[in-house]
């Protein structure tokens, strides 16, 4: 029977590419999700407020059952933008329930099949801006948090044959980057010839990369972040 593989945030977007390149892998995909995926390439789907760590561990529980999940992916997650002096301290509590507390629960309520399989893998989607870059002094600091956790994870669980890695997007093409970049605009295209690769990403690339880290391949990776930017993480063009 196919190992199970759970995606945060796998409607849609950069999770949603994941699951369909998940389930070209061979994996049966439960998608944790509040909207409805715009594809059908999940075994299942929970739909669930990834912020409410009260409701969370007992929705995982109940679509576990029965199933082996030794493939996680924490995709999910939201940004404040705001310039340093317009941050509302009250914004990091909202984007850490979602990009920190919530890869805890799910990392948390999957550890029992993984440990008894003796074998798993768990990707965290992070970002480049966890490098720093202006008006996300909340998102960055989620996404710097989350590569700690993910190198601590790696030391604890390897033992079990578990591994624990990051992938980084940069500028991802997606419905929400044309929303705020049109394609055409001279800010877009700014953003365009930043990167070295010229061009923008797709979710396609990071589903490449996260398949890579989730797959029997990549035991011998773990507590790694692989930026997929198209070298913006290393300079500008």
């Amino acid at each position: 029977m196919p190992d199970h593989a759970l995606v945060t945030g796998g409607s849609r977007n950069i999770g949603g590419a994941i699951a369909q390149r998940l389930t070209a892998d061979g994996f049966k995909v439960i998608v944790v999700d509040m909207v409805k995926p715009e594809h059908d390439a999940l075994d299942s789907f929970i739909e669930v407020d990834l912020s409410d760590a009260a409701a969370l561990p007992g929705r995982l529980a109940n679509a576990i059952v029965g199933r082996t999940v030794t493939r996680l992916v924490n995709n999910a997650g939201i940004a404040a933008p705001a310039s340093l002096e317009d941050t509302d301290p009250a914004s990091l509590d909202a984007v850490a329930a979602v990009n920190l507390k919530a890869p805890i629960i799910c990392a948390q309520a999957l550890l029992p099949d993984m440990k008894a399989a003796g074998r798993g893998r768990i990707v965290n989607i992070s970002s480049r801006v966890a490098l720093g870059k202006e008006l996300r002094t909340v998102y960055s600091a989620s996404k710097a948090g989350l590569h700690g956790m993910t190198k601590t994870w790696a030391l604890e669980l390897g033992r079990h044959g578990i591994t624990v890695n990051a992938v980084g997007p940069g500028p991802i093409r997606t419905s929400l980057f044309d929303a705020v970049n049109p394609p055409g605009d001279p800010r877009t295209e700014a953003i365009i010839r930043a990167v070295p690769a010229a061009r923008l990403g797709t979710p396609d690339d990071v589903a490449d990369a996260v398949s890579f880290f989730l797959s029997d391949r990549a035991g011998f990776v773990t507590g790694q972040v692989l930026y997929v930017c198209g070298g913006m993480t290393i300079g500008s063009a």
